[in-house]
């Protein structure tokens, strides 16, 4: 390991105790304010780097972890432990700005000077590292913001990290002993790890990584259980420290996402190896916290998402996985659906949702409003699992269909249980667009895994079409119920279809053409799918009870050119339904015809184009969207945000097309063919003018083809 450049030198000059002594607290927290105050105005403070460097370096050495037993008599420790905060923070400042490069050069010069003096002639890392074992937490937390700018700026600057940070980290982790050591260590990787995945240092990454490797590997198993014995001390009773090394787990996982086809160290795959130990902390950790904590981790390690909180887009996104990815993953999907077998969704707690106020009740006697991230995690957990178990273990038969309805059974029973708003569905294809309908991108991800897992049942179990539709519903996964629930939630609205269409966050586009596909088939599955969700309540009001009080009553009337047929249709947006706004994402008036362009691609040209290009051709699309200017305000995202009115949606088609005999009724599947009769004009008319993100053409077919059979 190469020594960084901010080292102590053999030449150390350390501040005496009469240096120390020269000036009293209060003297040295006006100098520091000072300084700060300087430095944040964009100019050197009035004090040479040497003395600043003296003066934060005195602070940080002069509050030891058990100062306040040994503090000399007139000294004020709060004013001590001021002085100490306000240095680290001053040097966490002087770094990141030199890290960011937002220093004027006079400012640059001076602030690299004073780390030149503080780390290469005052041990300050060493200091640093010291307050690491602080009992104040604050002080022990601050001392690590610091360190970890001051690493990674090492890094950035000279390509080498601190070999005494490199050491305590590997000594801790080592050792295994929970505490303020333990924690500002976690917290200060994970800072340092996080940054480097941000940026294009992947080689420094990897150096990093492999040089922590063993000790990350050593720390987990002590800490991971695989069973929780009687009286048994585990790293997850300690609420912080337990989100700390679960923060680690998801950086680490996330940097596994982004290393490409090569090998993956084993701390990286931390998470998939001890699946089984974490969904034991999900069911045995006496802290609600750290069990939705590490709920959430494995949530996103099966949706492939780690990091996606704060990752930059893209990143996470290469499509290359390591060489042991597909293994892991089973182990993940192995590790849920035994432990599903065994009971464990009995074992899960679900509270009541919390606010900044604490918990809010519903009104009346209808009780406390359920964690629906809790189950939204669960939910979405299993479904992936028993997806990526359908995609690989091959299994065939009717034990095999039996055994995935089992599962989806045990899920809607878990929900039943959790939730006593969900108990009152008839129709249990309800729940998804009930419990997903704010979250747009977990419910592509639900529906696309509840159609694999149909798909699977009908390979499967030899039963005829009504009769297999029957029994999808019976479990929730009927995919024509789904879709049609999917667009009732967002009020038939096909431009936030279009939305959905040319966007990266979710898997929409894959969902909706597997769909289609299956629907061109299967059309009287459709309509007997249409009659059994106009026969069951709506999941809009059912919503209600879930997402709390409506925004009132909101009227959609669907005109067809000079046809005088009108749809009218009272439903309640609340919460997260995606609300009907007063105008169309695309004006088709304002959109000239062009030639077409004969541009052929293969149905199976979906996802990644989207990922490569839509994010430079959807601006394009949104300056094809013409609107009136008093209207301009109403985008879809607003449209979620609308207040107590209940706007007028006018859904005008350029010409009349006679469809459904004629007739235009109220009914799902007359609003249901409007909407991707809507849907495949706009979408061709972006695509003749070439503001398409990326070529529809199969698309297009496709929705031609489920136009014709209506």
């Amino acid at each position: 390991m190469r020594a960084g450049i901010m080292e102590p030198t053999a030449g150390i000059v350390e501040p005496t105790a009469c240096v120390r002594d020269q000036s009293t607290t209060r003297e040295r927290l006006d100098r520091l304010t000072d300084a700060y105050r300087s430095l944040r105005m964009g100019s050197c403070p009035s004090q040479s780097a040497a003395d600043v460097a003296l003066l934060v370096c005195s602070a940080v050495r002069g509050l030891v972890p058990d100062h306040r037993a040994r503090s000399p008599a007139g000294i004020c420790n709060d004013s001590c432990v001021d002085v100490t905060c306000l240095s680290l923070t001053l040097l966490e400042k002087i770094t990141s700005n030199l890290t960011s490069r937002s220093l004027s050069p006079a400012v640059t010069w001076y602030c690299e000077d004073v780390l030149a003096q503080s780390f290469q002639h005052l041990s300050l890392m060493s200091h640093l590292i010291d307050q690491f074992q602080n009992e104040d937490q604050v002080v022990s937390h601050l001392a690590a913001k610091a360190l970890s700018a001051c690493v990674f700026y090492q890094l950035h600057r000279s390509g080498t990290f601190s070999p005494v940070w490199l050491q305590k980290c590997v000594q801790v982790f080592s050792c295994s002993s929970p505490g303020p050591e333990l924690d500002s260590c976690l917290w200060s990787l994970t800072e340092v790890l996080k940054r480097l995945l941000k940026g294009p240092h992947q080689d420094i990454l990897g150096e990093l990584l492999a040089a922590l490797d063993a000790s990350l590997s050593a720390l987990c198993p002590k800490f991971l259980p695989e069973e929780r014995a009687a009286g048994a001390q585990c790293l997850m009773d300690a609420t912080s420290t337990a989100g700390l090394l679960l923060d680690l787990l998801e950086v680490l996982t996330a940097s596994s996402l982004i290393g490409g086809a090569g090998v993956c160290l084993r701390s990286q795959r931390t998470t998939m190896i001890y699946s089984s130990a974490l969904l034991t902390t999900v069911s045995c950790s006496p802290q609600y916290f750290v069990k939705k904590r590490a709920l959430l981790l494995l949530k996103r390690a099966v949706l492939q998402k780690a990091g996606e909180d704060w990752a930059p887009a893209g990143v996470l996104s290469t499509g290359l996985r390591y060489k042991d990815f597909h293994s892991d993953m089973n182990m993940l999907a192995h590790s849920v659906l035994t432990a599903v077998a065994a009971g464990w969704l009995h074992s899960v707690q679900v509270k009541s949702a919390s606010y900044f106020g604490g918990t809010k009740r519903i009104r009346g006697e209808e009780g406390h409003k359920p964690d629906c991230v809790m189950l939204r995690a669960v939910s979405l957990l299993l479904l992936k699992s028993m997806e990526l178990h359908i995609q690989t273990a091959g299994a065939t038969g009717v034990d095999s269909a039996s055994e995935v309805y089992g599962y989806l059974q045990s899920l809607w029973g878990f929900l039943r249980r959790c939730s006593v708003q969900l108990t009152g569905v008839t129709h249990p294809c309800c729940w998804v667009s009930l419990l997903f309908g704010d979250q747009d991108d977990d419910m592509m991800e639900a529906a696309k895994a509840l159609f694999s897992i149909f798909l699977h049942h009908r390979q499967c179990s030899g039963l005829d079409d009504p009769a297999l539709l029957e029994a999808a519903c019976a479990c929730g996964s009927n995919p024509h119920c789904l879709f049609l629930l999917l667009l009732q939630t967002i009020s038939f609205d096909h431009s936030i279809l279009l939305d959905f269409l040319i966007s990266t966050e979710t898997c929409f586009l894959e969902y909706f053409v597997r769909y289609l596909k299956y629907l061109r088939g299967d059309w009287q599955g459709f309509i007997a799918a249409c009659g059994r969700i106009s026969s069951h309540n709506s999941p809009l009001s059912l919503r209600h009870s879930l997402t709390g009080p409506g925004r009132g009553d909101m009227l959609v009337t669907c005109k067809r050119g000079s046809d005088q047929r009108v749809v009218s249709s009272c439903v309640q947006p609340t919460g997260g339904i995606l609300p009907v706004g007063t105008i169309n994402l695309v004006g088709y008036d304002s959109s000239d015809q062009s030639d077409p362009e004969n541009m052929e691609v293969s149905e199976e040209e979906h996802g990644a184009s989207v990922c490569e290009r839509s994010s430079c051709r959807a601006l394009d699309v949104k300056q094809e969207i013409s609107v009136p200017a008093a209207s301009k305000a109403n985008s879809p995202l607003q449209r979620r945000q609308e207040g107590p009115s209940a706007p007028v949606l006018q859904i005008e088609q350029p010409s009349p097309r006679p469809t459904m005999s004629g007739q235009l009724g109220c009914e799902p599947s007359a609003r249901a063919v409007l909407c991707l009769s809507q849907l495949r004009e706009v979408v061709t008319r972006l695509h003749t003018k070439k503001l398409f993100p990326y070529n529809p053409s199969s698309l297009l077919k496709l929705l031609a083809q489920v136009d014709n059979c209506s």
